[in-house]
């Protein structure tokens, strides 16, 4: 461990402290990353599915392996002088101690905080049975709390993500995982003020993360302020916008022959300069 990495987890643990909201955008790579902080944000957190995308395979299959994750992660690390947190799925194991272990893997590619989910991966069974869920968050606990500085873990209730819209277990669930010794709470996938107040609510004191873009909840970071939301992220929204407008331009030399897309395209000078070292 370097100082910076302790400097950079105390900061992001003081984030989630602090009163108000932070955003904490997810790029896909070191150039999106380098972006990011170029535009002022204080913390980025990786994704899964955009890292799928730019690798050309489909997210939630299991087709991204532990190693390629940590990979990906350790290069937007050092991107920028930010403190990063991962996306590290079931912590690629049912086993507790498989979470535990990929927690500290996480940990020595520079990351300070990481997400574990409830979501099992498969199609019969979506989502681990809940004591099985706790002892994996609470293995993951112990194992961050062994490193020499604040790793903050996150812990992911996927219920809304797999069809399974039942409020009252995800809280369960939530509530359980703060016990197990979670730093912070996520559900992906509410999509009301009211959803997100129960579960501000249940974890209180500790803070939520919640989950933007993917749905169509129309609440704005001063709505999700006000109900007492600590962190917001993105997911996967930036890296399909960037991929949104790759399409409409590539269909459009495709369909049309035209170059009108050019117009929309980031300036190559301000890219360039942006990229060069020391910058």
């Amino acid at each position: 461990m370097s100082n910076d990495q302790h400097e950079r987890a105390q900061a992001f643990q003081a984030l989630h402290q602090r009163d108000g909201l932070f955003v904490m955008p997810n790029p896909w790579d070191a150039g999106s990353a380098k972006i990011l902080a170029a535009l002022g944000f204080e913390a980025l957190a990786t994704t899964s599915a955009g890292l799928a995308f730019s690798l050309g395979r489909a997210d939630g299959e299991g087709l991204i392996s532990r190693d390629e994750t940590l990979a990906n992660a350790r290069a937007i690390v050092q991107a920028t002088a930010l403190p990063v947190a991962a996306d590290l799925e079931n912590g690629f194991s049912d086993d507790p101690a498989g979470c535990a272990q990929t927690l500290l893997l996480a940990a020595a590619t520079g990351l300070v905080g990481g997400s574990i989910e409830d979501a099992s991966g498969r199609a019969e069974a979506p989502i681990y049975p809940l004591e099985l869920a706790v002892e994996r968050i609470r293995a993951s606990a112990t194992a961050v709390r062994s490193l020499p500085y604040p790793f903050t873990l996150c812990a992911r209730a996927e219920n809304f993500l797999h069809g399974r819209e039942d409020l009252s277990d995800t809280l369960r669930r939530l509530e359980a995982y703060a016990e197990a010794g979670a730093d912070v709470l996520y559900a992906p996938g509410l999509s009301s003020r009211a959803q997100i107040d129960a579960v501000v609510r249940a974890v209180a004191p500790k803070p939520v993360n919640v989950l933007m873009g993917l749905s169509a909840c129309p609440l704005t970071l001063e709505e999700l302020a006000e109900v007492g939301v600590r962190r917001v992220s993105v997911g996967s929204c930036l890296a399909r916008a960037a991929l949104g407008g790759f399409l409409r331009a590539a269909r459009e030399l495709r369909e049309r022959g035209s170059f009108a897309f050019v117009a929309e395209a980031a300036p190559f000078a301000e890219l360039n300069a942006l990229f060069k070292p020391g910058s």
